[in-house]
């Protein structure tokens, strides 16, 4: 059973596709700041990209440093592998798990370089998956080590959450500052933990089946505007619950068309409301309104800007910057949403 379980939240995170359906166009133009939106001219756009977070060349090099690197060869750390969920800072620093490379890369933007996270000691990381922040404590989740832990911002280890089978597979995670607690979806126990800052365990709501506040192999989570935003992936829908667990509402359902998910991953919220949704099965992301009625769908299956293969973790920060995990281009696209501005 425990197999299964396993290799159901494997295939959720990322090894697995249901198929690809083609949703949305994007733009194979040259890429600048400035000339790839949607919806494209003459529309008012909607979303604009802004730039694509891979390796450490988004860090100017000096020439030594060039040269040098030309000689003992490149870092095979310092690129993204199979990145999977992603959470930036309010300096604007951008935090990545990888799968593949089983650490968190940290794109510093203050001290123009890639850092590593969980790479040895007691928070050594082997499959990390959620990432939350606080003002304090970089969250990280763990699912083959069935373990949530805790770095300050610099890397440091602090803590681990989890004892012998209180996880069965952590992935999504979700910090809300204003009661400063942290939400583990945990995808193979089909519930949502709930701990204060410090690592003890508050609560837990869910349960497996499709009933109102039931899951199937949730993933992410998102919690803002005191809501608590759900990837319910298996029942195809997104549940929202109040910041103590409580059913408020649900949208979302199987198909092939817009406003319905095939294989729905990341999820982010604006302040005003609107939801991201990331569908690895259609290789896009959709936009909701507060109500869960699709509002703009932005992307298809390739490599150019606005296109993904295989999207997966979301992140939506205070300026409307939002995060795409990429994750079979072994990158993270950044996009910026203009509703409001």
């Amino acid at each position: 059973m425990n197999f299964i379980r396993r290799f159901l939240y494997i295939a959720l995170c990322g090894g697995l596709t249901f198929g690809t359906l083609v949703l949305a166009s994007g733009c194979s133009a040259p890429v600048t700041k400035s000339d790839v939106v949607w919806p494209p001219p003459p529309e008012k756009p909607r979303i604009q990209f802004i730039e694509i977070l891979r390796d450490e060349s988004y860090f100017p090099k000096s020439f030594f440093s060039t040269f040098f690197q030309g000689i003992i060869g490149a870092d095979p750390a310092a690129r993204l592998v199979k990145p999977y969920g992603v959470a930036a800072d309010s300096a604007g620093n951008v935090y990545i798990t990888d799968t593949g490379l089983g650490i968190v890369l940290v794109f510093d933007k203050q001290e123009k370089r890639l850092r590593r996270i969980g790479e040895t000691g007691s928070g050594r990381l082997f499959l990390p998956a959620g990432i939350a922040l606080s003002d304090k404590t970089v969250f990280v989740s763990d699912t083959r080590l069935n373990r949530v832990f805790g770095y300050d911002h610099s890397g440091t280890f602090k803590l681990a959450i989890g004892q012998e089978g209180e996880f069965e597979s952590p992935s999504g995670l979700a910090y809300d500052p204003d009661t400063r607690r942290l939400f583990v979806v945990d995808a193979g126990k089909h519930e949502v933990r709930v701990y204060a800052e410090d690592g003890k365990f508050l609560f837990s709501f869910g349960s497996r089946g499709n009933e109102d506040g039931q899951f199937n192999y949730p993933t992410n989570i998102c919690v803002k505007n005191k809501k608590v935003y759900v990837m319910d992936t298996m029942n195809f829908r997104v549940q929202i619950f109040d910041t103590d667990g409580k059913f408020v509402s649900k949208f979302g359902k199987t198909g092939n068309r817009p406003g319905m998910f095939a294989r729905p991953k990341g999820i982010a919220v604006s302040s005003d409301g609107f939801i991201f949704v990331a569908d690895a099965g259609f290789d896009n992301f959709q936009i909701f309104d507060a109500e869960g009625q699709v509002y703009l769908f932005i992307g298809s299956a390739g490599v150019d800007p606005g296109y993904f293969q295989l999207p997966a973790g979301m992140f939506m920060d205070t300026k409307n910057f939002v995060y795409v995990v990429d994750q079979l281009n072994s990158r993270v696209q950044v996009f910026r949403f203009l509703v409001g501005d």
